[in-house]
């Protein structure tokens, strides 16, 4: 049988309006380009460049071999339960029972996912940072709910008075992110608590995205932690993962814990989704929570301190107190967009992310650390070089 040269099927009727609503990451048009690239300066992409600690692979590769490689229950194994459990009562001084609970997700994104389906519908109303983790606009769409950008240029930084502007009574969720994707920015106490009581005030679930919680410099740290909204209101949703932290961003494991009646919902939720995190890898989640990233983190520093010097006296670099990204502007005295300034990067073999991908605005750069030191060296010359051009 000859096979037909036209389709049968329309397209242009069959995909949805959500599905058209949402582009693809303009991160991963980038990614695809390194690849056609001879050894780029990639400085584009959040993949941490060590490898996953050697406790945390055999403890995974065990599991594989001791055949725990079929489904665990939706929240999460009942050991990796015990172990999390155990840590959050440390960490936040929550237990499990009839007020809290928590579920191990497929990453951090699955976590996001599953909250903003469990509590936005058509008409509600999620805020978020302004520049954005790239999948915070899409919640709304997937949802059919409505996305309220939050402006906190020019120091990235979340606060009260900012969400309060964003608020109507159709608000559901406000999703905050610390340390930020894409600019570094880490919340102090002062300033999450203004913003739990403001979400506590007003009946809304505030979703603390802390998935760079380890990865929180000296200077950021408040008792030796990241400062938590968590900390400050038992109903916050608190939202970690473990692939940027350990180097297994391919592993895609986070988790959600927070007020019992949501994350029932998200588990239920989870059945018919993602169905369960990744089982053996799971069995991972102990050893990672024993293993010290310190001397990692340290290093990620010096990286950041190495940034900011870069482009001292060229162009301005809010702060970047954790993750490993800095929100770079492009001096106005060029006369081009950040687009038109990672265009002429990549002329110079290096690659960096636009603005316009993270934010409505098109005037800053994120450019990624998590590279070696001699390629993050080399770029930094070639992005300084074109700002004194």
């Amino acid at each position: 049988m000859t096979a037909p040269t036209t389709s049968a099927l329309d397209p242009g009727r069959l995909i949805c309006d959500r599905s058209r609503s949402i582009d693809a990451s303009g991160i991963r048009a980038v990614w695809q380009l390194s690849v056609t690239m001879k050894d780029p300066i990639n400085l584009s992409i959040g993949q941490p460049d060590f490898g996953v600690p050697e406790p945390v692979i055999d403890a995974a590769v065990l599991a594989i071999t001791e055949h725990h490689n079929g489904y665990s229950l939706t929240a999460g194994a009942p050991a990796i339960q015990d172990a999390l459990w155990s840590f959050l009562g440390a960490d936040l001084g929550w237990h499990r029972g009839d007020r809290h609970g928590a579920l191990i997700t497929s990453g951090t994104s699955g976590a996001l996912v599953l909250a903003a389906l469990a509590v936005a519908g058509p008409g509600d109303e999620i805020v978020y940072p302004d520049p954005y983790f790239i999948l915070y606009p899409q919640l709304a769409r997937l949802t059919g709910a409505v996305g309220v950008p939050c402006d906190t240029y020019p120091d990235f930084r979340m606060t009260a008075e900012r969400i309060e502007q964003c608020l109507t009574p159709r608000t559901k969720m406000v999703v905050l992110v610390s340390p930020s994707n894409p600019c570094g920015t880490v919340m102090g106490e002062e300033d999450l608590r203004d913003i739990v009581h403001l979400c506590r005030s007003r009946g809304i679930v505030l979703v603390s995205d802390e998935i760079y919680d380890q990865f929180t410099y000296s200077e950021s740290l408040e008792q030796g932690r990241c400062p938590s909204a968590a900390r400050l209101w038992d109903e916050v949703l608190a939202v970690r993962g473990f692939g940027k932290t350990y180097g297994a961003t391919g592993w895609r494991l986070g988790y959600a814990a927070g007020p019992k009646w949501l994350t029932d919902e998200m588990a239920k939720l989870q059945q018919y989704t993602y169905v369960c995190a990744p089982t053996p890898l799971q069995r991972a989640i102990p050893a990672m929570l024993a293993h010290d990233m310190g001397p990692i983190v340290r290093r990620f520093q010096a990286r950041r301190d190495t940034v900011v010097e870069a482009f001292r006296g060229v162009t301005s670099v809010p702060h970047p107190g954790g993750a490993f990204y800095a929100f770079v502007e492009v001096p106005s005295r060029l006369g081009m967009t950040a687009s038109a300034f990672a265009a002429r990067a990549v002329e110079r073999n290096t690659l960096v992310i636009p603005g316009k991908v993270f934010s409505s605005r098109d005037t800053h750069f994120r450019l990624s650390f998590a590279t070696p030191d001699e390629k993050l060296a080399a770029g930094l010359a070639a992005l300084r070089s074109l700002m004194l051009d």
